[in-house]
């Protein structure tokens, strides 16, 4: 077993575990929960390779000062990266306790076992536990990664449908960072500064204590403006009139068209090529260009951060998805010494991927610092959410396929026109929101995406998974957008698995196959395969009736990254004004998996947001910023349309974890543009599929 990169990041085992006085094991990570039901897969890992109950773990995540750094929780690498690492560490400390536990009974190491923490002999207790042994024991030292995690055949943990540990508190009203009140809390709203360079002239403060009332006091930093009070209505009410009494001097101006793909392509851009250049083709060459506009996260809740300055240390408590990067983008923005700065996550609603909530973090670090001694719980609104969370770039795919004589391709480039898909502060040129308002803001630097070797960013799953000769990418990056972009579930893979899809669908037509089985010809990835072939199973393809009906059943596949699980997914659509899609059936292969029926919530869900990005959802740009600022004008959808969802797990416990959790998205898309096409008889290749689109692509087709 190799050591995972969190591992070699923080290789002491005491940065990641630690025997408590309350007979329970702290198990640390840098990795955190937004729903995906990492902490409880972690305590899994944990107690299966020590030998503990689950309900002896207490997991610590996203603690900057107590927890290993591991980055982002990002791109499905918490069981890949937190979730290996906790495993050899959990199986070497097991192994050091039950040495040390051998010498004190005068045993051999091999005839004792572990039993909910105890050590066993001979079948009884000793009356020897992790917990009696561990003051005797170093964990300061670094893994050395040589002691064997246990073989699948021994788990009884991993592999369970264990429940959810943080639902509890959800359920109760008390599981998000919106929920926290601490005492003498001050509630705090912000007036946005409308674009970098905005400079604000005039504040009218006397008519917002006139609206607000005399107990809420306005914060000003250069162009950052904040008000705090202890109501948090009065609050919010001077937050609203101070849009209106505020002026600016050149705010963000917006162009409607701006926000469009087309948009996008047509700007200056910096290309390069990726992979194999296409090879000359006896059999012709196909193209088709695909489409998607800006997308935004549509957090459920509004960013929210709690900030207390105190005795010189600066106390944040986040939702964002990495406490360590955080804390280092804070203390380099507040010019403060990093050890003065402490950030702790708490989890948020809805939030995931890059949206507001670093942002909200520093402004309310803002705020802290100009009111010390008290806690500022800072609330973003609905519209400034909205309108200044960084959005999921527009993204336009031309995919081009070079024919052989027998109608498959022999070379693939996937060309692709988008804006950066990984822009996260203290990533390259990215930093922090409020920094763009105080007094010295962060130079402008050109951005880049995420590379190839992380995964990519737009050109995630750009490279098909199957049996071509030569396949490559020309990426054209635009550097100069209106807005800014960065991370959203699955970056570019949802674009480019459906572009991918929708031309292996037309190959497949032109060669006058069966979409699956035109695809399993060209693929000899047995895991690949085996998906494929089961989804097809659940879906009863067999029985797929002639297209044209206003009935489609239609495919997707794909491997994460090319690196993380395989999914396979089959949609049922029903067309005739609007696509409602009526059944979806997916296949996956996770490798072991740890608990199956988070990771069955995990597809569901990310199957759920593939139908609304495909159908729905659309960001669009008005004069003064983001137009779509509110649940009307940025609808996502609602569960009356959300179809039957069946998830397979194929078995392949023999390999290691892989990650999920936005395996299923860009297939999904696929399968629903394929089935819509099949439906129609003819190719709406610009998502969202609105109404609008279905009856030009009906006229089009005659």
């Amino acid at each position: 077993m190799g050591i995972s990169q969190s591992l070699r990041d923080n290789p002491r085992l005491d940065r990641w575990l630690c025997f408590e006085p309350d007979r329970t094991v702290r198990v640390a990570t840098g990795k955190v929960e937004f729903g995906q039901g990492i902490l409880t897969a972690l305590a899994q890992i944990a107690a299966e390779e020590l030998d503990v109950r689950i309900d002896q773990v207490r997991i610590l995540s996203g603690d900057s000062v107590e927890g290993p750094g591991e980055g982002y929780t990002a791109s499905s690498w918490s069981v890949e990266h937190s979730g290996s690492a906790i495993r050899a560490v959990s199986a070497e400390v097991r192994a050091i306790a039950l040495a040390r536990a051998a010498l004190r009974l005068n045993a051999a190491p091999e005839e004792l076992s572990v039993r909910e923490g105890e050590f066993i002999r001979d079948g009884a207790a000793t009356g020897l536990d992790y917990w009696h042994v561990a003051p005797d024991i170093d964990l300061s030292v670094e893994a050395n990664g040589t002691v064997a995690p246990k073989p699948v055949t021994e788990h009884r943990i991993v592999g369970r449908a264990i429940p959810r540990l943080d639902l509890a508190a959800k359920l109760t009203g008390s599981g998000f960072i919106q929920d926290i009140d601490m005492p003498g809390t001050l509630h705090a709203r912000t007036l946005r500064q409308p674009g970098r360079g905005a400079t604000l002239l005039r504040l009218d403060e006397d008519a917002i204590r006139r609206a607000a009332g005399d107990g809420v006091q306005i914060v000003r930093r250069a162009n950052f403006v904040a008000f705090a009070g202890d109501d948090e209505t009065a609050v919010r009410r001077a937050a609203a009139v101070a849009a209106t009494a505020a002026v600016w001097d050149k705010p963000r101006r917006l162009r409607p068209e701006q926000a469009s793909p087309a948009w996008i392509a047509a700007q200056p851009s910096h290309d390069r090529g990726i992979g194999d250049p296409m090879p000359e083709s006896d059999g012709g060459r196909v193209s088709m260009r695909f489409s998607r506009p800006f997308l935004s996260h549509g957090s459920i809740a509004p960013s929210c951060a709690l900030a207390l300055w105190k005795d010189e240390v600066l106390s944040i408590w986040s939702h964002a998805q990495g406490m360590h990067p955080l804390r280092t983008n804070i203390a380099a923005t507040l010019g403060l010494p990093i050890d003065s700065v402490v950030c702790r996550h708490v989890q948020g609603a809805g939030c995931y991927g890059h949206n507001g909530a670093d942002d909200a973090a520093l402004d309310a670090a803002l705020v802290a610092l100009e009111l010390p001694g008290r806690p500022i719980r800072l609330c973003w609104s609905r519209e400034e959410e909205f309108g200044y969370e960084p959005l999921s770039s527009a993204m336009t795919v031309e995919v081009h396929a070079g024919l052989g004589p027998d109608g498959r391709p022999g070379g693939w480039t996937t060309e692709i026109w988008s804006a950066a898909h990984g822009q996260r502060p203290g990533v390259g040129s990215a930093y922090l929101l409020g920094a763009e308002a105080l007094e010295t803001p962060p130079p402008e630097r050109k951005p880049f995406d995420i590379p190839e070797e992380r995964g990519g960013g737009a050109t995630r799953n750009a490279i098909p998974l199957y049996d071509i000769a030569a396949k490559g990418i020309d990426f054209h990056l635009v550097h100069d957008v209106p807005v800014r972009t960065s991370s959203l579930r699955g970056l570019g893979a949802t674009l480019n698995v459906f572009a991918i899809e929708g031309l292996m669908d037309e190959l497949s037509a032109r060669a006058s196959e069966d979409p699956l089985a035109y695809r399993l010809s060209l693929l000899t990835d047995p895991r690949a395969r085996a998906v494929l072939e089961k989804v097809g199973d659940m879906a009863r393809w067999s029985e797929r009736a002639p297209g044209g009906t206003g009935r489609g059943l239609g495919l997707g596949l794909a491997r994460y990254k090319n690196s993380s699980a395989y999914a396979a997914v089959a949609a049922a659509v029903e067309v005739e004004d609007a696509v409602r899609v009526t059944d979806v059936w997916c296949a996956v292969d996770a490798g072991l998996v740890i608990n199956p029926d988070g990771l069955v919530n995990q597809v569901e869900g990310n199957i759920v947001q593939a139908i609304s990005w495909t159908l729905i959802e659309e960001v669009r740009f008005g004069e003064d910023g983001v137009a779509s600022l509110d649940w009307q004008t940025y609808p996502v959808i609602r569960f009356r349309d959300i179809p039957d969802i069946r998830v397979a797990l194929v078995d392949a416990s023999e390999h290691d974890p892989l990650g999920v959790g936005e395996c299923a998205g860009g297939p999904a898309a696929a399968a629903i543009g394929n089935a819509v096409a099949h439906a129609l008889g003819t190719r709406i290749t610009d998502m969202p599929l609105t109404r609008e689109r279905i009856i030009e692509a009906l006229m089009r087709g005659g």
